[in-house]
């Protein structure tokens, strides 16, 4: 495509067709995304419904659909093809910008000589041999460079007198092809024509330096296109190309896509995790940046689940394989980022409105300001007014100005563990101004953990509570057992065990009977204990477990939900960001408040019932706030749908995922706000793109258009200005590579 012109009319066919329900073309990618009714139509019947406006189309499917590795399906589907013919294409444009630029330094020589010679006493004349050389040289040159090296500007042409459809090609070859006629016509007829013209004044120069600086332009554009791109392949790169197994007792390298569920995979130290499984023999640290983004890596011990392509730093483990690739995290990651990028952002729309009339308009004025200076008397100046409009008008950078901002923001976000499901929500959380949160599992971890403990011998005292729930079923049981494994505390034979009911339990140890439970346990037994310090826990939002013999209570512990190590400091950006926060809980409203009180939230919901979490977020709306709903679970679906910006924890459920509009990789809260930074960067780029683009056109076109006469632009001037636009608006957006969040 050579330009958002293009787009939008292949845009404008597909959707005309009975059978597509919708249908948006991405310029910068050269993609399109297109939903049909597959009973009515097929591949073929659409791409035949295109092919009179001279394109054609390419069939994409995912990874997951055909079961494939990410480089294989990269080579199945054309994405790396894609890459290697954008790579051949450069390499063919470099060389036939290496064959005109002798041409192109003749012409220059031309016009320092003739025209500076003229006019500057200083630099020599230009001898009478040397200009019949020059003159005689020209209309070659000038042939090869219209009808070779402009050849896709001819087909543009040729494609605009069969469908009437305009692109900036067409603009381009009319400009030049006008000044080489012009040239010829002078230079054949020149006896015939002396009289009312100066037929010493020819435009061959113009015709291949204009060519000359638009594809060096096209060359430099492409080159930079192919670069918003880096982000699907550095995660494609992340991939295990290979998987060593167990299998009958032996070790047997295999290719990642021949691995299948429940295999058992050997990863040495060093090597990559081939797909999402759960760790059965051994222990390690694995660095999972390509995940969260953050460097430090993460233990790991027997039934932890590892994600495939995260690396294992030290340690042989053996994994059991819980998924192909083609379900693994990175897979989904790879998906995500692609429709994504294929998306189209709201503020695109009005790009692509000017750019469909932009061409037809250009054209018009070229030929208004043509016939105006003919009538005037003034053919050559109405000439270079004509070339001039046609090649300073530019729809690609107008085209470009967007979608290459949200490829480099997508990417850019998928580096940080940050997943944008379309353009629309990366430039929505822009504009948010609150942020609601659900409690369990986002602003704090969503599991019991032993937080506190009120007495002496604390590791005697952990290994005797240990030893009793480690025959215990209880929810609560499981934190008790982990720190006592972290802490490396042995486990005491357990004899007599019995569960109480509803209050805890009993064992005895070394032949005394031990105690462990609830209020209602030590109350039973007859037992004293410090009201006052049960109080406290109880209004921290802790759950008191005590531990007793048959004489006293010997120690408390207290286990609760703790807070991720993020959750204060976003929250403390948040707010530096302007942001209004808010909790909302089911838990009672004294635990909800002790814990909005540690994170520094400002509004609380407590006892707040699933089906009601929307209806705030709604009052909120109603309020004038723009909302944004952070949560995990299943609950939290009908929340995050009605939030202007549904964000979902990776360590959710998938219906939370599925609904929310970003993801937030790790289930951490400072990537949001690092994606309400990307959004604001982004959109700060895309302004400023559409304001080069709007300004660039805006500026040039009266000038070259002659309204400013005597002051006129040159055509050489207006091909270098019209080639850097375009440069300039992809440039800007790779800058978003490299801010920091």
């Amino acid at each position: 495509m050579s330009c958002a012109s293009c787009a939008s009319h292949i845009e404008k066919k597909l959707n005309k067709l009975p059978w597509v329900s919708s249908c948006e073309v991405n310029f910068s990618t050269e993609t399109a995304k297109i939903e049909f009714d597959a009973d009515q139509t097929n591949y073929d019947s659409m791409n035949s419904a295109i092919e009179p406006l001279w394109y054609g189309l390419k069939s994409i499917q995912t990874a997951q659909s055909m079961n494939m590795s990410a480089e294989e399906h990269a080579e199945h589907t054309g994405l790396s093809q894609s890459k290697d013919d954008k790579i051949q294409e450069i390499k063919s444009m470099k060389t036939n910008i290496n064959i005109i630029v002798p041409f192109v330094i003749l012409s220059f020589l031309y016009m320092i000589l003739d025209i500076g010679g003229k006019q500057l006493w200083w630099l020599p004349v230009m001898p009478e041999w040397l200009y019949e050389v020059w003159h005689s040289l020209f209309p070659l040159m000038a042939t090869y460079t219209l009808f070779v090296i402009g050849k896709k500007y001819l087909i543009a042409l040729r494609r605009f007198l069969k469908t009437g459809i305009a692109s900036m090609d067409t603009l381009v070859w009319l400009g030049t092809s006008v000044a080489f006629a012009y040239s010829f016509i002078v230079g054949a007829f020149a006896w015939p024509l002396q009289a009312y013209l100066d037929t010493s004044i020819h435009y061959y120069d113009v015709t291949i330096i204009v060519i000359w600086l638009i594809y060096y332009g096209k060359y430099l554009e492409t080159k930079s296109k192919l670069q918003t791109g880096e982000a699907i392949e550095k995660l494609l790169s992340l991939q295990a190309k290979t998987a060593i197994i167990e299998k009958d007792g032996k070790e047997i390298e295999i290719p990642i896509e021949q691995l299948q569920q429940w295999d058992i995979i050997l990863v040495k130290p060093g090597s990559k995790i081939p797909v999402d499984g759960v760790i059965i023999s051994w222990t390690s640290s694995i660095d999972e940046s390509m995940i969260s983004g953050e460097s430090m890596p993460i233990d790991k011990i027997v039934w932890d689940k590892v994600i495939g392509s995260t690396i294992n730093k030290q340690g042989f483990l053996k994994v059991q394989a819980i998924s192909l690739w083609s379900e693994s995290v990175l897979s989904h990651i790879i998906t995500m980022v692609q429709e994504a990028q294929w998306s189209r952002a709201p503020i695109q729309k009005l790009a692509d409105q000017i750019s469909a009339y932009f061409v037809p308009a250009v054209l018009w004025i070229a030929v208004i300001t043509l016939i105006v200076r003919i009538v005037m008397g003034q053919a050559a100046i109405g000439l270079v007014a004509f070339v001039s409009i046609l090649v300073i008008a530019c729809p690609c950078a107008l085209g470009l100005a967007t979608p290459t901002a949200i490829i480099v923001g997508v990417g850019k976000g998928a580096q940080h563990g940050i997943l944008i499901k379309n353009a629309e929500s990366l430039q929505k959380i822009n504009k948010i101004t609150t942020v609601v949160f659900d409690k369990t599992g986002t602003i704090t971890k969503g599991k019991p953990e032993l937080v506190d403990y009120i007495g002496e011998n604390r590791n005697d005292n952990l290994k005797l509570l240990a030893s009793l729930e480690k025959l215990s079923e209880h929810p609560l049981a499981e934190a008790i057992i982990n720190k006592a494994k972290e802490e490396n505390i042995s486990f005491e034979e357990v004899s007599e065990f019995k569960i109480i009911e509803g209050k805890g339990l009993q064992g005895n140890i070394k032949g005394e009977l031990r105690y462990a439970g609830n209020l209602k346990l030590i109350e039973d037994l007859g037992l004293s204990f410090d009201n006052q310090v049960i109080s406290k826990l109880t209004s921290e939002g802790k759950t008191p477990i005590l531990l007793a013999n048959s004489k006293t209570v010997v120690g408390i512990f207290a286990l609760a939900d703790a807070i991720k190590e993020n959750s204060i400091q976003a929250i403390k950006d948040l707010h530096d960001l302007g942001i209004q926060t808010v909790m909302i809980s089911g838990d009672h409203e004294q635990t909800a408040n002790y814990i909005a009180w540690l994170v520094w939230i400002d509004a609380v919901y407590a006892e707040v019932l699933p089906q009601d979490k929307a209806k705030i977020i709604q009052e909120l709306q109603n309020k004038g706030k723009v909302v944004a709903m952070c949560g995990d679970g299943v609950n939290d679906a009908p929340a995050l749908a009605r939030a202007n910006v549904g964000v979902a924890m990776w360590t959710g459920t998938d219906v939370a995922i599925e609904t929310a509009d970003i993801t937030l990789l790790a289930g951490d809260l400072g990537k949001l706000v690092k994606a309400i930074k990307l959004s604001k960067a982004t959109m700060r780029t895309i302004k400023q793109n559409l304001g080069r683009a709007f300004g660039y056109n805006i500026i040039w076109i009266p000038l070259a258009a002659g309204l400013f006469y005597p002051l006129m632009l040159n055509p050489i001037f207006a091909g270098l200005a019209m080639a850097l636009s375009s440069v300039s608006v992809v440039t800007n957006s790779l800058r978003l590579k490299r801010i920091r969040l």
